[in-house]
């Protein structure tokens, strides 16, 4: 990329008028932004030409003082040049530090990238949940990956970063790795992340995300209905392992726990409430933020079932909640079993709850948030924003209030 480069010799006419010999400076100037350095050598300020940038005169030692800036100004062409045909970035700044040989330090894409994922493993547990740090860890790959394809390079300065990277990578995602709008939409969002990070850091200048129009399409968050709920609940299994599974997901939809919550719930996280009653208290996996669940009775009677399970008293847990991998596999199968033909998993344990328990029976979407551990109410607005059959409910109670024409 063509620069607009410059460089200046100059004096500084100093504020006591008596002293003559004054030192000579450089200035080096691209796009407008200066860099400037003393030379080393002094000048007679009457034997100074402003507009040669040399001395005048034709006594040796005067030929032997301009040999000396001449020398400086090819110098500091050159470290322009070397720049240039490294394609790295030129700045005043960079070619005085390059003609100086002073080492600058450079900050990459990918220090970048390792250095958040190290400090995010670093708090998992704490903050941070093992999943999340998975998904800053295929992003990492994906950004190799994209920078050995479309720049034949396995690193590069952070600072090139600009839109044009950011659009060729969405497109990358999309095209190269086959993801859908959404999936890249994630990415760029988690990338976005770590630039501002290093734009916090002074790593960058300017964030070159600024602005950029993340797309993300409509999700269709599915749940039980209060049909399919009850149908899974009287559902008479011939193998202990499903009516395990089943009691575990049912668990979820009266408590709206995730997987990784009930994987590790205990004794000591179900308290006695304000209300007098059994509460589960947890700080969620994902986020670490306190979520606070008041147990229904039909929550009650799943506890007792377990209370002298074996595998629970040996790992000090209240349900015998296996791999996640392995209860989605059971999850399969009792879904056609019960005949119901959405796809069953962990999460959508956690979307009944927001919906078909508590919302569509008049818990206030604040409790619902609270219980659910969002750390913003929008989040759980998105349940909201699904149902149709709520809204009809609301409605209908309206009309009937207002069917005084009748």
């Amino acid at each position: 990329m063509k620069t607009n480069f410059s460089m200046l010799f100059y004096v500084k006419r100093p504020k006591n008028q008596q002293k003559r010999i004054v030192p000579v400076y450089v200035r080096i100037t691209v796009s407008g932004k200066r860099s400037e350095t003393t030379t080393g050598v002094n000048c007679d300020l009457d034997r100074w030409n402003p507009k040669t940038g040399r001395q005048i005169g034709n006594k040796e030692e005067v030929k032997i003082f301009n040999a000396y800036l001449d020398n400086l100004q090819s110098e500091i062409y050159k470290a322009h040049k070397n720049l240039s045909e490294s394609s790295e970035e030129i700045t005043a700044e960079s070619i005085r530090c390059k003609w100086l040989g002073i080492e600058k330090e450079v900050h990459t894409v990918m220090d970048a990238m390792k250095l958040h994922n190290q400090k995010m493993e670093a708090l998992i547990g704490n903050g941070y949940a093992i999943g999340t740090l998975k998904r800053f860890q295929v992003l990492e790959r994906h950004v190799q990956a994209f920078l050995e394809k479309e720049y034949r390079t396995k690193d590069m300065n952070i600072k090139k970063i600009n839109r044009p990277f950011i659009t060729d990578f969405e497109f990358f995602l999309r095209t190269e790795n086959r993801c859908s709008a959404n999936t890249a939409a994630k990415y760029l969002k988690n990338f976005g992340k770590i630039l501002r990070i290093t734009l916090a850091s002074g790593w960058i200048d300017r964030d070159p995300m600024f602005g950029y129009k993340i797309k993300m399409k409509p999700v269709e968050r599915p749940f039980l209905t209060d049909d399919e709920l009850n149908s899974l609940a009287r559902k008479k299994f011939s193998t202990e392992r499903l009516s395990q599974v089943r009691d575990i997901f049912l668990f979820c939809c009266l408590t709206g726990l995730a997987y990784s919550d009930v994987e590790k719930l205990s004794l000591s996280n179900i308290q006695i409430g304000i209300d007098g009653s059994n509460w589960i208290y947890t700080n969620r996996t994902k986020t670490g933020v306190r979520s606070a669940v008041p147990l229904l009775a039909s929550a009650v009677v799943i506890l007792d079932r377990y209370k002298d399970n074996a595998y629970c008293t040996n790992k000090g847990r209240v349900l015998p909640v296996s791999s996640n991998q392995k209860m989605n596999e059971y999850l399969k199968e009792i879904a056609i079993l019960c005949g119901i033909e959405k796809h069953l998993s962990s999460h959508i344990a956690r979307h009944t709850f927001a919906t078909t328990v508590t919302l569509l029976n008049g818990v206030p979407i604040e409790s619902v948030s609270k219980m659910l551990g969002h750390t913003n109410i929008k989040t759980t607005q998105i349940y909201a924003k699904i149902l149709d059959i709520k809204v009809s409910a609301d409605m209908a109670l309206l009309k009937e209030k207002f069917s005084i024409l009748q």
